[in-house]
C-alpha cells in the first residue's frame, strides 16, 4: 500500500454502560475502550496508530481498508471512518530513540568522559558513517 492517507472503518460498540468499545475489523487484536464522554474519534485514531506502529516496526504488511458499507454491525454498534496518515507513523517510529548497552575498556571510558565526549552522538555518527547513511 502506497497511500499516505488511509481510512479504516472502526466499529463502536455501546454494549457496556457509559463505555464505548472500539474494534477495527481489518486488524484483529486492535481494540480499545473509553468512556462515552471522551473524544472517541481521537481515541480510536490513537489506538489505530499504536497498532500500525507495531506492524510497521515488525515489517508486517498493512492491509487495504474494508469498505464501510461492507461492515455488518449489531443494533448497539455503529461504524465510523478513521483516517490515518501513514508517513507520520513511520517518521515517529524511525526517529524514536532506543537504548543499547555498550562495553568499553575502563581507560577509554575514563578518557572520553574527561574529554566531555557525548557517547550517544559519537556512536550514532560512527554507525552512520559505517553504513553510509546521512540521515
Amino acid at each position: 500500500m502506497n497511500k499516505d492517507f488511509v481510512t479504516y472503518p472502526a466499529i463502536l460498540c455501546y454494549d457496556v454502560p457509559d463505555n464505548v468499545g472500539i474494534v477495527f475489523p481489518d486488524f484483529p487484536g486492535c481494540t480499545g475502550q473509553c468512556s462515552e464522554d471522551c473524544n472517541i474519534p481521537s481515541y480510536a485514531l490513537e489506538t489505530l496508530c499504536f497498532h500500525l506502529s507495531g506492524m510497521i516496526e515488525d515489517d508486517e504488511s498493512i492491509p487495504e481498508p474494508s469498505r464501510v458499507q461492507d461492515i455488518h454491525v449489531e443494533n448497539n454498534q455503529t461504524v465510523v471512518p478513521i483516517r490515518v496518515y501513514i508517513p507520520a507513523i513511520r517518521e515517529r517510529l524511525y526517529s524514536k530513540a532506543v537504548n543499547r548497552t555498550v562495553t568499553l575498556p575502563y581507560w577509554l571510558d575514563k578518557e572520553a568522559k574527561k574529554a566531555g565526549i557525548n557517547f550517544s552522538h559519537e556512536l550514532q555518527n560512527a554507525l552512520m558513517q559505517k553504513i553510509g547513511s546521512s540521515k
